[in-house]
């Protein structure tokens, strides 16, 4: 009977190093394959922020771009136009693509690049449209707010 009460014991001691062993493996893929899953989410949100990122970056490009296009048509604004002028036909193209570009900062901006770029946006189209008083010059009108603008985009790009 002691033979076999040992044979019962090394059998249940083997059998508990197999259990031990299949919950120590268990636990290890699972710890794994969690660390696995939060890197993997974790490289998903870099990759977001600098997809992101890019995007805002092209947007302040772009809004840059054209405001700029804007500019140089207030330096060459004449006094009187007409609809069919070339001046005119440039002007109300340019004007409507700074508008487009005012309204994605609004979509992917916080608001305080938005409220900065509309405010440079509504000044030149003031300028454009209604010209400056006599002795004013373009670009001391403009450069408050295109700075403020700056300013406040940089911030929001870290």
């Amino acid at each position: 009977m002691t033979v076999m009460t040992g044979q019962v014991w090394v059998s249940l001691i083997s059998l508990g190093g197999v259990v031990l062993g299949g919950v120590l493996s268990y636990l290890v893929q699972h710890t794994t394959q969690r660390s696995a899953e939060r890197s993997e989410q974790r490289r998903q949100r870099i990759a977001l922020s600098e997809a992101r990122r890019a995007e805002r970056l092209a947007l302040l490009e772009r809004f840059i771009e054209v405001s700029a296009e804007a500019e140089r048509c207030a330096y060459t604004r004449p006094s009187q136009w007409e609809d069919t002028d070339e001046w005119y036909l440039t002007t109300r193209d340019v004007m409507y693509r700074l508008w487009v570009a005012d309204r994605l900062l609004r979509i992917q901006f916080p608001r305080p690049v938005h409220d900065a770029a509309h405010t440079h946006f509504l000044d030149l189209n003031r300028t454009m449209w209604h010209g400056l008083p006599d002795g004013e010059s373009v670009r001391d009108h403009l450069e408050g707010n295109r700075s403020a603008f700056l300013d406040t985009a940089r911030e929001a790009m870290g």
